[in-house]
């Protein structure tokens, strides 16, 4: 069934926008009656400075603004001081404006700034386009959208939000839009803004689609004047003769000064981080890691895996004291974002994120320098450039939910990897493993590696990449929501779209979620709802990724069967593409996360596997008892086993070598604990060796000369 939506309204004609100031009738109980005075007499102050602004820019043409001559005469005498006074000195570099025709106005510019309220607050000019007030990143909350009516709670006010998603079926509680419940002109849509805000435009889309391509692309509509008040209302005028009154809006719009409001001070966030607040293009992405490269040349690499479809460099960054060696002991970790092209937020935390280590290592913080000392960090930041810039170019709040998304080629990048579980589960219903099969490094399907195969070279970059460092851990940052899903991502019964699907290590992933989740400031708030239809989420802001939706072929499942990473998603926000604005805010949501779970690649055991010369043994499986799932070591013999704190009974084997167990027991403490093994040749192994080196061939004999050459013995010895 094809679902029917509102118009989307291109001219401002069809929206019918009614703003009123606020008054006592809409005034919640308890709150303070002099807030409406106070908003009384901003929304006086802001009027006034209108009229001034209005009066000071008519003037004839050929006369000049008085203020403005005695502004060039006060400028005119401070240049000829400084003349006089100022010395430049001969070393100094001046800097070129790309724009003399801009810079020549900005130096005749008149700075007649207007003042209330004792001639000490500034307004910003009138035509200046506001941001978002936070319909799609739910600063605005439920209660604060109302609605004349609605068709039903699935489409009530509450989900009348800007990129808001349908359930997975028809009539489902969590729909994707607001609908009316009667279709005509009398119906309204309204935002309560909780303090005077001064609106400049607003943001409409229509109704999402489940079974067919939705028709999401969001509309801009400016207002010709701005307008104060604390309430917006949306008034629809027209829509589709077969269709009826549905609609997802944002609100453009910037808070009017006011620090007595009690809403602005709880939610105010401010960052005391000096980092660079702002995305990002491809070409900008590249000169900033160059810049902290060039800033912490001791700790930093830059480096890149492969090229996407249309040949973008991927660009990844190391971190670690001995910048490009794999120390042995030292466990490695990686973050990936921008799989999907779209979901910039974890893009622009990722670099963020590459500042602030850079800044603080500099600056002594011992925290950050035992975790760079100890740890070799991978942080890969646009897995998908190709749709970065397909999304940059249209901008933060015209993207929609799918613009930029896919690969070039058309490609979901997260859910491209081979499916695995099937081949492990149906080995497993045989009960073949571990005897004929093993239960980890689960080798890929020859079709996928063919050329027709339909793999993003993307794809293919980060497999070859996963295969080559030995990493322990590994989270990758996604958008949309504000959760933290964990393997496995398939659902085990066929046909079945949600269902609890654990892994052998189903504990520590918990674990592992559950130190990002608690450690965001917003992930495990009880009071906060889910960003579109996740009413399934668990509290602690965790959730199995089979029993939110099955996805086979995902990264994380691929990471944890065919390599020894465990890897998780991070859903760090419920707006892909958040406004500028609000990058500082996010960032303060997700620092203390993506530390902390870096952190994690120290729970556990870690050691070396050697010979009885010492020298390490490459591949040699460490498996734990009653965890049916193995690792292997590196190159150089060492190894890392996430493991919660416990006793656990430790086998290290090898081809060649004989097996051995020892207990080892992890603590409360952070710091993987050692657990080295040195296992010696099997006799068959070292007769082999033997044999081999002097260029002689082991003698096989067939059954059947055996068991002759055993009769002739006994018959012989009676």
């Amino acid at each position: 069934m094809i679902r029917k939506h509102l118009r989307l309204l291109t001219p401002l004609a069809l929206l019918g926008l009614l703003v009123g100031l606020a008054d006592l009738s809409h005034g919640s109980v308890g709150e303070d009656e002099d807030y409406y005075m106070q908003g009384l007499l901003i929304r006086e102050q802001y009027n006034q400075v209108q009229v001034l602004e209005k009066q000071n820019s008519f003037i004839p043409d050929g006369e000049e603004d008085p203020k403005e001559h005695s502004a060039k005469k006060t400028a005119k005498a401070k240049s000829d001081s400084s003349k006089k006074t100022d010395k430049t000195p001969a070393d100094a570099k001046t800097v070129k404006s790309p724009n003399k025709k801009a810079e020549k106005t900005k130096k005749t510019a008149v700075k007649n700034p207007n003042s209330v309220s004792e001639g000490e607050q500034q307004y910003n000019p009138i035509k200046k386009e506001c941001p978002p007030i936070g319909l799609e990143s739910l600063k605005i909350d439920d209660f604060q959208l109302h609605a004349s009516s609605t068709k039903r709670y699935g489409l009530g006010a509450h989900r009348g939000r800007l990129n808001i998603q349908a359930g997975l079926y028809e009539d489902d509680l969590y729909d994707g839009a607001w609908c009316a419940g009667r279709d005509d002109t009398l119906q309204w849509f309204e935002v309560d803004a909780r303090r005077l805000t001064k609106f400049t435009g607003v943001i409409t889309q229509g109704r999402t689609f489940i079974l067919c391509k939705e028709k999401e692309i969001p509309v801009r509509n400016i207002f010709p004047e701005p307008v104060v008040s604390r309430y917006i209302r949306i008034n629809p005028r027209s829509w589709f003769t077969r269709g009826s009154i549905c609609m997802r809006v944002e609100i453009l719009g910037c808070p009017m000064p006011d620090p007595n409001n009690y809403y602005h001070r709880r939610n105010e966030v401010i960052t005391t981080d000096d980092l660079d607040f702002r995305h990002h293009s491809y070409k900008e992405m590249r000169q900033l890691m160059k810049v902290v490269n060039e800033m912490c040349p001791n700790i930093t690499r830059i480096y890149n895996i492969g090229k996407s479809q249309s040949g973008l460099k991927l660009y990844a960054i190391e971190i670690s004291d001995n910048p490009g060696e794999h120390e042995v002991g030292e466990p490695e970790f990686r973050y990936t974002a921008g799989l999907h092209g779209n979901e910039v937020l974890g893009r622009e935390l990722l670099l963020l994120l590459m500042q602030f280590m850079c800044l603080e290592y500099l600056s002594g913080n011992q925290r950050i320098r035992h975790l760079v000392e100890e740890t070799r960090i991978h942080l890969l930041p646009s897995v998908n450039p190709d749709g970065y810039e397909k999304a940059f170019e249209v901008g933060s709040e015209l993207i929609g939910w799918s613009l930029g998304r896919w690969s070039n080629d058309g490609i979901d990048i997260h859910h491209n990897f081979p499916d695995l579980n099937a081949i492990l589960w149906a080995v497993e219903a045989k009960k073949w493993a571990p005897r004929k099969m093993f239960n980890h490094h689960i080798a890929i399907p020859d079709w996928y590696q063919s050329t027709n195969a339909s793999v993003a070279l993307e794809t293919r970059a980060l497999i070859a990449w996963m295969e080559k460092m030995p990493f322990v851990l590994g989270g990758n940052l996604q958008g949309g929501e504000l959760v933290v899903t964990f393997p496995y991502d398939r659902t085990r019964s066929q046909g079945v779209v949600r269902e609890q699907t654990s892994t052998p290590d189903d504990h520590i992933f918990r674990w592992l979620a559950f130190s990002y989740a608690s450690t965001h400031r917003l992930m495990t708030d009880a009071n906060r709802r889910v960003c579109h239809t996740q009413d399934f989420a668990k509290e602690d802001g965790t959730i199995n990724g089979a029993s939110w939706h099955t996805a086979a072929g995902s990264m994380n499942d691929f990471s944890y069967l065919h390599t020894n990473c465990f890897e998780l998603s991070m859903y760090v926000g419920c707006d892909k593409f958040p406004h500028e604005s609000d990058l500082p805010e996010e960032w303060e949501n997700n620092r203390e996360s993506l530390l902390v779970f870096m952190e994690q690649v120290h729970r556990g055991i870690k050691g070396v596997v050697k010979d009885h010369q010492g020298r390490g043994i490459a591949n040699a499986i460490i498996s734990v008892e009653g965890i049916n799932h193995d690792i292997r070591t590196a190159a150089d013999g060492d190894y890392w086993r996430l493991l919660n704190p416990g006793e656990y009974r430790v086998t290290a084997r090898a081809e060649g070598y004989s097996l051995l167990s020892k207990k080892c027991e992890v603590g409360y403490e952070m710091g993987a604990t050692r657990c080295d093994f040195t296992i010696g040749r099997t006799n068959m192994s070292r007769i082999k060796e033997i044999m081999e080196k002097f260029k002689k061939q082991p003698i096989k004999l067939p059954m059947r000369q055996l068991a002759a050459r055993g009769s002739r013995r006994r018959r012989l010895g009676t």
